[in-house]
């Protein structure tokens, strides 16, 4: 697939982004290609990890999961703090890998060309004088190993070759905004008059290795993922958006599975920006809104079965009782 029609196929079940769409889009794109000239070419490339980098909520594991569907490659997720708090570390390395193959049916070829999303890489930063940093650091090391490229042999027998698996991290990063604001205030890169100022503003902006150094990354981990593309906080537009647009959006689900029950499901627009406001609220992003929604539609989806003469359910507000058109439920 072409960058813009990766970008297409996520706009269908990722709601805005666009900047991080674009940037995720051509680094897999450059991926894909590396490794065809690999194979055809015999060329060595190096490859090109990806840094996610977003509130919590933004949509990270999401874009992740659409990519790897839509290009129909294995995919699995890790957790770095799980990682940080175990002594095996190399063995939970090695469960992650495992978890691919069996993604791919137990192709180790395919295997091998799989995506792995690696969330909340942020925790693993090195602090003086925490004893948690040790194992922060220690982890930071290990994963540098397969995310080069390694033969990693698995306890059934099979070897994976590492090197074209892409491997995308992704975290918070809290208090890296405050190190940015130093940086860039420095205007590091100079200007003349013939310049392009829009190209210059982007340059500036852009997280350097230097500020992934500082937050607390080590130097050989933040080198391994020189792709950095940042996801933007989630607008209360973006939250009713994104229950209403995608492909796979709450409303539509919910609404389906009603029509397998003969009943209309229609919700008004006042009642998702009430479900956005409650979000804003959580500050836990786009992960908040699955929990409110289905506790809002728990009564009807208990009632409504039991109940075939209903046809149609309508909500006009979050804080009343929905209407039952047809007869009641008692």
């Amino acid at each position: 697939m072409k960058p813009s029609e990766i970008v297409a196929q996520l706009n269908r079940y990722v709601i805005g982004q666009e900047q991080a769409k674009k940037t995720l889009a051509v680094a897999v794109y450059a991926h894909f290609r590396k490794v065809a000239m690999r194979d055809v070419d015999k060329l060595e490339m190096l490859k090109s990890n990806i840094l996610l980098i977003g509130p919590t909520g933004t949509g990270q594991t999401l874009l992740c999961e659409t990519l790897a569907r839509i290009l129909e490659l294995p995919f699995v997720t890790a957790d770095a703090t799980s990682l940080a708090q175990t002594e095996y570390v190399n063995e939970e390395l090695d469960a992650i890998l495992q978890r691919l193959l069996e993604r791919a049916g137990g192709d180790t070829g395919k295997a091998g060309r799989g995506i792995v999303f690696i969330d909340e890489v942020d925790k693993l930063k090195a602090i003086s004088g925490q004893a948690r940093a040790a194992s922060g650091e220690n982890v930071q090391h290990a994963l540098l190993k397969i995310m080069e490229g390694a033969l990693v042999r698995l306890k059934g027998g099979q070897t994976i070759d590492t090197t074209q698996i892409l491997f995308i991290c992704g975290g918070a990063f809290v208090g890296l905004e405050s190190i940015l604001a130093e940086t860039q205030a420095f205007g590091f890169i100079a200007t003349a008059a013939s310049d392009d100022q829009k190209v210059l503003d982007r340059l500036n902006a852009r997280i350097k290795p230097t500020d992934l150094l500082r937050f607390g990354l080590i130097p050989e981990f933040a080198g391994r993922l020189p792709i950095v593309a940042r996801l933007k906080p989630l607008s209360r537009e973006m939250l009713v958006r994104i229950m209403t647009e995608p492909q796979n959006a709450l409303y539509k689900q919910f609404q389906e599975i009603m029509r397998r029950d003969g009943v209309e499901l229609k919700i008004a627009p006042q009642v998702f920006e009430q479900i956005a406001d409650l979000a804003m609220e959580y500050k836990a992003g786009a992960r908040s809104l699955r929990g409110i929604f289905e506790e809002m539609l728990m009564p009807v989806l208990y009632l409504v079965p039991d109940h075939p003469e209903v046809k149609q359910v309508v909500y006009e507000s979050l804080y009343d009782e929905p209407r039952y058109l047809g007869n009641k439920p008692a």
